[in-house]
């Protein structure tokens, strides 16, 4: 027994001793894992840094740099360190992982053409483009629906940024119903003053053979809404013009065409497409319009075409849509005078 070979006044100083024997030596193993070893170093400040200048700097301090994530940025140009973790001053180990996000600048894409779309579809792209709503302004219109965009600020094509802003003139309507007056046998460049007058949206001007017995040259003989009907301003009235009782064969049709470029799957944003509007009537077929264009941007177009009469839309050579203009009627007036019959020939 201890105390059989040590003296019993020994007894207590020798524990403690060996008590506080322990006690050094558990602090000195939680000081050495608390405390950074020798071998550490300071983490730097790398935003502000190109992403090549951050990663030689931080394998020079023995650490390791890792891109973990890329942003836009509107105060970094692309290729430079935008945030980091660990933070700067921050004593690591040599080896550590350094995290870097790195700006990829400001992205500029094309402005859509929000003209002529409701409220509802101006949400759908702006969002798709990251763009943001701004101020909206309300305007009488006679000519765009109500709740649709008459104009907006940036213009259609215009460069934008991510999170840019984008104000719109929104149209309230106009009069809210227009009483459609008789156009039947005035000419047509009156009924134009007219419809103008009143605020009436024409369509389409169909000039027809309409036999020996039709109206004068240039009279409308037809029109496509009855006399008396109340219409919107924005409603379009077609109308049937003669094209003279002496004149025979196709029908002449003066359309307005207005022409979205589609959206197609495989596009990049702000990418160009082909575009090609091809006419097929009876005097051929033609291009109305070949180049390129933006996708969602609107092609506005006269068109005048001559018979049973369709327009093709084609979008990188490919055909995607087609709109017909008019058909030939079955029966076609011929005036021409026939050829009389030779003496004693059997009718």
């Amino acid at each position: 027994m201890l105390r059989e070979y040590v003296p019993r006044e020994w007894v207590f100083p020798i524990v403690l001793a060996c008590f506080v024997g322990v006690l050094v030596w558990f602090a000195q193993d939680i000081v050495a894992f608390l405390s950074p070893p020798s071998d550490t170093v300071t983490v730097p400040p790398f935003v502000g840094q190109t992403i090549t200048d951050a990663t030689s700097v931080a394998s020079r301090m023995h650490l390791t740099a890792v891109e973990v994530n890329h942003a836009t940025s509107d105060r970094y140009p692309k290729g430079v360190v935008i945030n980091q973790r660990p933070e700067p001053g921050t004593k690591v180990r040599e080896g550590r992982q350094v995290s870097f996000v790195v700006s990829d600048g400001m992205i500029s894409r094309l402005m859509p053409d929000l003209r002529y779309l409701s409220m509802r579809d101006v949400g759908l792209d702006l969002s798709r483009a990251h763009l943001q709503l701004g101020k909206v302004r309300y305007v009488k219109s006679d000519v765009v629906p109500s709740d649709h965009v008459v104009e907006q600020d940036p213009q259609p094509l215009a460069n934008v940024y991510e999170g840019d802003v984008v104000n719109l003139t929104v149209s309230k309507g106009g009069v809210a119903a227009i009483t459609l007056p008789d156009f039947l046998g005035m000419r047509v460049d009156a009924a134009r003053v007219l419809a103008h007058r009143l605020g009436i949206k024409l369509g389409q001007l169909v000039w027809t053979p309409l036999g020996p017995h039709g109206p004068a040259h240039g009279v409308i003989a037809r029109q496509s809404i009855a006399p008396g009907t109340k219409v919107a301003p924005y409603d379009t009235v077609s109308l049937q013009v003669s094209a003279g009782p002496n004149e025979s064969g196709y029908l002449l049709r003066q359309v307005h065409l207005l022409v979205s470029v589609p959206v197609l799957q495989g596009i990049a944003p702000g990418q160009s497409v082909k575009v090609a509007l091809r006419m097929r009537d009876a005097t051929g077929r033609y291009d109305l319009y070949r180049a390129y264009a933006q996708p969602g941007q609107k092609l506005d177009f006269t068109v005048v075409a001559l018979g049973t009469s369709v327009v093709d839309l084609y979008v990188n050579d490919v055909l995607v849509g087609e709109t017909r203009l008019g058909n030939e009627p079955a029966t076609v007036y011929d005036t021409r005078p026939k050829a009389s019959s030779p003496p004693g020939a059997t009718p």
